[in-house]
């Protein structure tokens, strides 16, 4: 990459690559080539389009950029890789976006292309549309490994950056997918739950976004309250009486991560989250609470 030279290809026109290059256009960068399945793919246009670039075959779309950006499915890359090798410019920096990834993915073009320098690049951030994903980008966290180019890039986004070693990569995308798609998915069984009681899904809200906060405050075993905490094993016993069957293994794993944050262990809730036929507890019935609140 010559400097000054702002000429990028973007091949996957996924939700996360096309806000990076959208974001990028913004900062006077030109996308050169789009690169999607193929270049009348519906995804392959639209991305292409909106970038103001041509859509091009996968083999093409790296000629004369001076950054390509990969942005496919993380099984993917190492063909995607291969298949662009023969077009990437020398000096060219090849950046890929994904989380649970690292640098061992460019292994045989860094066997072949000593002339071209390599960098992952993983926001810790939800894209629902490339239009709210430009506004979230600014002040997000960001996964960086490679080339010093790769921090440069990231921090002209907007982008706060941690360094990510290869061996981390897996644990880490762990994390980042308990953070969003676990958390959603949990957030699924709040709606199921107020559906079969009459309350509307909103009612959760603010609820929901003073925990999270209170997480990131005071940390997450300092911020948790509810029965748990408090060890009131009657409301426990209770919950899972009135929760259909479905819904009682989630609610058991979850009062388990509950119970570990606590750092304390109680053979009766031990017992309770084992038991597949709540109303066996033994010990007292009526369990005692440590502060009012009920959550």
């Amino acid at each position: 990459m010559t400097t000054g030279d702002k000429s990028l290809a973007l091949i996957g026109p996924g939700r996360a690559g096309t806000t990076i290059a959208l974001a990028l256009r913004a900062l006077g960068w030109t996308v050169t080539a789009v690169a999607g399945r193929a270049p009348d793919a519906q995804s392959t246009t639209t991305a292409a389009a909106a970038l103001a670039s041509r859509a091009m075959p996968v083999s093409d779309a790296a000629r004369g950029a001076a950054l390509v950006l990969v942005a496919t499915p993380d099984r993917a890359i190492e063909h995607t890789i291969a298949t662009a090798e023969p077009a990437i410019a020398p000096g060219a920096l090849v950046v890929h976006l994904a989380g649970s990834r690292g640098l061992d993915v460019f292994e045989g073009l860094r066997a072949t292309r000593a002339d071209v320098r390599v960098g992952a690049l993983h926001p810790l951030q939800s894209f629902p549309t490339a239009t709210i994903g430009l506004e979230r980008l600014p002040g997000s966290w960001a996964a960086v490994a490679g080339d010093p180019a790769v921090s440069e890039l990231a921090h002209s986004l907007g982008l706060r950056t941690f360094t990510l070693a290869d061996a981390d990569r897996v644990r880490y995308h762990a994390a980042a997918v308990v953070a969003a798609n676990h958390l959603v998915s949990l957030l699924g069984q709040v709606e199921r739950l107020a559906a079969g009681c009459g309350v509307p899904f909103e009612a959760f809200g603010g609820l929901v976004v003073a925990c999270v906060e209170n997480a990131f405050a005071l940390g997450p075993a300092g911020a948790l309250t509810g029965p748990v905490a408090r060890g009131d094993l009657s409301t426990v016993e209770a919950h899972l009486r009135a929760l259909d069957p479905a819904e009682r293994e989630a609610y058991r794993a979850l009062a388990r991560e509950a119970a570990r944050l606590t750092g304390r262990r109680d053979p009766g809730l031990d017992r309770l989250l084992d038991d597949d036929q709540p109303g066996r507890l033994s010990g007292p019935k009526n369990g005692t609470s440590r502060d009012s609140v009920t959550e």
